[in-house]
């Protein structure tokens, strides 16, 4: 299945994305996890500024 999608996502004469991940601290415990977002290349310096 993750094949497939992948395919799709790298048709010619698409959009190209970027796969962004981020470590994010938890308030309440103080541990850090990771969120993954799929985000076009264009706004790849727009999504890390948030």
């Amino acid at each position: 299945m993750a094949k497939k999608v992948v395919a799709t996502l790298k048709k010619e004469g698409g959009v190209t994305y970027a796969k962004v991940i981020r470590a994010v601290k938890s308030e309440k415990t103080g541990a850090y996890s990771f969120k993954e977002e799929m985000v076009p290349s264009a706004m790849v310096q727009d999504t890390l500024k948030k």
